[in-house]
């Protein structure tokens, strides 16, 4: 008013308005016309935040605050330039820099600028400081690296500039009209059409996304998979921006985070909601007002309020932890989320049916009429039965009826029958099944009830023609019955019938009538048809035995806290005070003088000596014989079709397997193969004894028999299957549980090495087997870096120091529950004795997190409750839990994400660049940073 500026305008060119009202509560008003009314918003609402591992950073009141969500602790860090009345529009954080980009924009967009501010690290929260801050022009800033940032100015071309605001080099990008961060070295560039994810230090777009408007981006915390949201539209992406899922809403989409399992969370107008990212979304929860979602734990969701209030709401994430578990085939989740009987609705039975699941509701659902239609869809006939007996109902006996004829089941298909007295069905049934005897006591059960049509038709399949005489005689039909004994020959019974029928009235028998006589059965089938044998599936081995069982990578793992089972090597510093014979054919008998046939024929000197008679097929021309030429080796074909680098072992092919693992997984160290290529070639053939005296016959068995229509197509079978593996890593897991380090290496080593030697046949044994070599990985990663420090002298305090670091990084090793339990007690106790209260009370908390024993969750609080009291820390360690690293596996120091790092190939374990080219040490075959073309265990893959 005082500048007398007009902020916005809402203009109808044929209405006028008459009338206009505020909205006593909200930021919200209505104004009349002549065609209806529209409601509007004079500014924008959404708080600035941004969101670093538990802390909050957000400006509220021209304060920038920060909350720490896990101790729920709300102070003001700084507070902001004055100058411009505009609401700040986005915030951009720095956690290496302690720095923070904070943009305005305006109406006018040409007047919109950004600040660049170094928050202070002690301020009083009383009265925060208001330190300088470098402000220039521009829409949007981000930060694209440590101390770099991108902004993008009113003419929408990008620079990059440095801490001191100043420009560092300007960078040629496809136009755009707005930018996101998208990591290091990298940003989101948005156009009319969708965003492009644009590489700075390359100047190419390395992937492109279609949305249109996007207006919000949401990075997973692991940076690899992302949520664009526009008005209605969330586009969920990977890395690369490779399409997932899309999602389309009535209501505006508000804001959005991601759940710790990868789920993403995001809110509406109305509504908390969820999304998976293979395209399943549904409502979590109802609003009153909308929110923005800063973070999701658990079932805590944090936001801000349109007043940048900070709030926490309470949600159930059964629904979506069940939906998530069943994608990534989590059955023993599934199974317990089942058995807690949370889920049990028409919605969820829906779903699984709609999904393909209807196995999984059928072991939970208790409405029968529902058990009994989840059965018929799943083929579960014997499920469908008792269900069926619950109900009793004839329209059901009459669909597992039909359903059992599908599936070739006579006894229940007779048993239906016979709940529905369906004789007609019945008798056809024992008809084409043989069983005469049956089908004779249905005969005489229509006799008894007086069914003539029935007890005909049952004559009539047995060919009994004197029952049918009976039958036409007790019905009254005495001149067919004289017929029918007439011309059946049955002169006895003609005679009797024929003196109660007029002469002149008894009929002619045709004189070419046949016998109509139904074939006799060769074997009576009373069993049901034979079908292929099916494995019994997980729930239904879990709800059979009354206990959960365990699933892929993560049963072999399984681990309930150890318990008593952990060995003495765990926690030691918790205890530092303690053949086919043909058969020959003669060419002649004996027998009656035999064929006089004879070769000893005299013929003349001329013919025998002229030599044309010795041309024969086993022959030259010249008269010596002529071997056939040699054919090719079973093996030979096995190298030609496949590109496989078992199928080449088995062929005994050493040196082309040798080739293929070096050019897909850069094997360069091929002695630890050794005994894998003996032993896998050994298993490529058999043999067997001939005739007496002669030598043994070898033959190749062929994994694809079954499918193959000739010998040329065959390829080897297999001695190494990822079911034999899986249990290789059971046993490794419990050497692990018992501190047997070094075995446990050796196991997980072999498992290592094996991978590449098997062959699976579908896309999610695939990613079974590349799951598999991570754990391996992580595990031989881990327990080599325990063994490393426990070999330390520990007699200097950089000696005291590193073991701690040590200890401290095994505890980021993606292992099991029951052994990262085991990592982090060893931690706790370790941090403790150093005097590092803050870290052990950090080790603690994450260690409680995970649920342990009771006794040990006792003892970790106390802990606990001993380090609140001095959280402080004497030794300094090059440790950052915040802050996400990989761990190189040559000099056990961390890698933050960002900074340069070469891979294994084969393994996949992380190495500073200065050790490209070595021998990996996880794998001991692998040369560090060799560009590959990757696993190859599955002609899958080279299709």
């Amino acid at each position: 008013m005082s500048k007398r500026i007009c902020l916005h305008t809402f203009r109808r060119e044929h209405d006028r308005f008459w009338v206009l009202a505020a909205h006593p509560t909200l930021n919200l008003f209505a104004a009349g016309h002549d065609g209806g009314m529209i409601i509007f918003k004079l500014e924008r609402e959404r708080p600035a935040y941004s969101l670093h591992g538990h802390l909050l950073y957000y400006v509220k009141d021209r304060f920038l605050r920060r909350l720490d969500l896990t101790k729920n602790k709300d102070i003001a860090v700084m507070q902001l330039r004055a100058g411009s009345r505009a609401q700040v529009y986005s915030m951009s954080f720095n956690p290496a820099e302690h720095a923070v980009l904070l943009t305005t924009r305006t109406i006018n967009q040409d007047n919109s600028s950004y600040d660049l501010y170094q928050i202070p690290k002690d301020s009083d929260p009383q009265l925060p400081d208001s330190p300088d801050s470098k402000r220039s022009a521009g829409l949007t800033a981000v930060w694209v690296a440590r101390n770099r940032f991108a902004v993008m100015d009113k003419t929408n071309q990008l620079v990059i500039k440095n801490m001191q605001n100043e420009v560092t080099k300007k960078v040629n990008a496809p136009s755009c009209d707005e930018i996101f961060y998208a990591g290091t070295g990298t940003i989101l560039l948005r156009d009319m059409e969708g965003v492009s994810l644009f590489d700075i230090q390359q100047k190419r777009v390395l992937g492109t996304a279609r949305i249109a408007k996007c207006r919000y981006v949401v990075w997973s915390s692991n940076m690899t998979t992302v949520a664009l949201l526009s008005k209605n539209t969330i586009l969920v992406c990977n890395r690369k921006l490779e399409r997932l899922c899309s999602i389309t809403e009535t209501n505006r989409v508000k804001s959005g985070s991601w759940d710790d399992s990868g789920v993403f969370i995001y809110t509406t107008s109305n509504h908390i909601k969820f999304a998976l990212t293979n395209g399943d979304h549904g409502i979590i929860r109802t609003l009153e007002l909308p929110v923005y979602v800063t973070r999701v734990s658990g079932s805590s969701v944090y936001c801000l309020d349109r007043q940048a209030t900070p709030r926490v709401l309470t949600i159930d994430p059964t629904e979506y932890r069940f939906k998530l578990a069943l994608v990534q085939r989590k059955y023993d989740e599934v199974l317990q989320m089942v058995r807690s009987a949370k889920l049990v609705g028409q919605s969820i039975i829906s779903y699984l049916q709609k999904k393909g699941y209807p196995e999984v509701a059928l072991h939970f659902v208790k409405d029968e009429r529902t058990r009994f239609l989840l059965a018929l869809e799943c083929g579960n006939l014997d499920v469908a039965l008792d269900a069926a007996k619950a109900l009793d109902d004839k329209g059901c006996w009459e669909k597992l009826a039909e359903q059992a004829l599908l599936h070739g089941n006579h006894p229940v298909v007779e048993y239906c029958y016979q709940q529905t007295k369906n004789y007609d069905k019945l008798s056809f049934l024992y008809l084409i099944t043989g069983n005469l005897a049956k089908l004779r006591r249905m005969m005489k059960i229509n006799e008894i009830r007086k069914d003539y049509e029935g007890w005909y038709t049952n004559a009539l399949y047995l060919g009994d023609v004197g029952e049918r005489v009976r039958v036409l005689k007790a019905c009254g039909k005495t001149s067919l019955a004289l017929l029918t004994a007439t011309t059946h020959g049955l002169t006895q019974e003609a005679e009797a019938l024929a003196s109660h029928i007029e002469p002149s009235s008894v009929p002619e028998p045709l004189p070419n009538a046949q016998l109509l006589q139904p074939p006799v059965p060769v074997h009576p089938s009373d069993s049901p048809w034979p079908q292929l044998t099916v494995t019994k599936g997980f729930f239904d081995t879990a709800v059979g035995q009354g206990k959960v069982a365990t699933g892929t990578t993560a049963a072999m793992l399984s681990v309930d806290d150890c318990g008593e089972a952990a060995g003495e090597g765990w926690g030691d510093d918790e205890e530092d005070d303690e053949g086919v014979q043909d058969d020959a054919v003669g060419e002649g008998g004996e027998g009656e003088g035999g064929w006089e046939v004879e070769d000893d024929l005299d013929l003349p000197e001329d013919l025998t000596s002229s030599g044309l008679l010795t041309s024969g097929s086993g022959q030259g021309e010249d008269g010596y014989f002529v071997p056939p030429p040699r054919g090719q080796p079973v093996t030979q074909g096995w190298t030609q079709r496949s590109q496989l680098a078992v199928d080449h072992i088995l062929a005994g092919s050493f040196e082309s397997a040798c080739r293929l693992m070096n050019d897909q997984v850069g094997v360069v160290n091929f002695e630890p193969y050794r005994d894998l290529y003996l032993s896998s070639f050994a298993h490529s053939r058999t043999s067997y004894l001939t005739l007496p005296a002669l030598p043994s016959l070898f033959t190749h068995p062929a994994r694809n028999w079954r499918t193959s229509t000739s010998v040329k197509e065959h390829l080897p079978a297999l001695s190494l299957r990822l079911a034999s593996l899986m249990d290789r890593l059971k046993e490794a897991s419990q050497l692990t549980t018992a501190a047997k380090f070094t075995e446990a290496v050796e196991k997980l080593r072999g498992i290592l090495l094996a991978v590449p030697l098997i062959i699976v046949d579908t896309k999610q044994e695939i990613s079974e087997a590349q799951n598999l070599i991570n754990v391996c990985k992580e595990y031989v990663v881990g327990i080599s870096m325990e063994l490393y420090r426990k070999g330390l002298a520990k007699t200097t305090q950089q000696d005291i120091q590193r073991s701690l670091e040590l200890a401290a990084y095994f505890t980021h090793c993606e292992l099991q529950p029951g052994h990262q339990i085991l990592t982090l007690r060893t931690a706790v106790n370790l941090a403790f004795k150093m005097k590092n209260y803050k870290m052990a009370m950090s080790f603690g908390r994450r260690l409680l997190s995970l649920g342990p024993r009771p006794e040990v969750a006792q003892n970790i609080r106390k802990v606990v409750q001993a380090c609140e009291k001095n959280p402080v820390d004497e030794l300094s360690v090059q440790y950052d839990e915040h802050n996400p690293f990989a761990m190189c596996a040559a000099s056990y120091v961390p890698i933050y994400r960002g900074k340069p790092e070469v891979l294994c190939p084969l393994c996949g374990a992380s190495y500073l660049p200065q050790h490209k080219g070595i021998t990996c040490n996880i794998c001991t075959v692998a040369q560090v940073g060799k560009d590959c073309i990757g696993l190859r265990i599955s002609p899958l893959q080279f299709r």
